[in-house]
């Protein structure tokens, strides 16, 4: 593929899955006035919700790298400092996604 194709799709598709994510749970709350928690809990305890919650997840941590990384290439130009940063994030988006997993499992 050429090269930074394959981001721009995967930015471009995680982008649409959580916009379609983020509208059906807008849409869930407008028709569910007045949600009580154990409606809400009741909804993500689902295996399914849970499995469209973790898509979402890793949608989110694999856009927000290829941002940082475009930005951290564009703006940081010593190698050093700009591994060390691209470390530090990658190591902070592990730690949300074994985090979302955490809580979407205690459910």
């Amino acid at each position: 593929m050429v090269n930074g194709l394959r981001e721009w799709i995967v930015q471009r598709m995680s982008a649409i899955y959580m916009a379609v994510f983020s509208l059906a749970l807008i849409f869930y709350l407008l028709f569910h006035p007045g949600l009580s928690f154990a409606e809400w809990h009741g909804l993500f305890a689902q295996q399914w919700m849970k499995v469209f919650s973790i898509l979402f997840i890793t949608s989110l941590l694999f856009h927000a790298w290829i941002g940082i990384w475009t930005v951290f290439t564009d703006y940081v130009k010593p190698f050093v400092i700009r591994s060390i940063l691209n470390f530090l994030v990658l190591l902070m988006l592990f730690a949300c996604f074994f985090w979302g997993i955490l809580i979407l499992w205690s459910v």
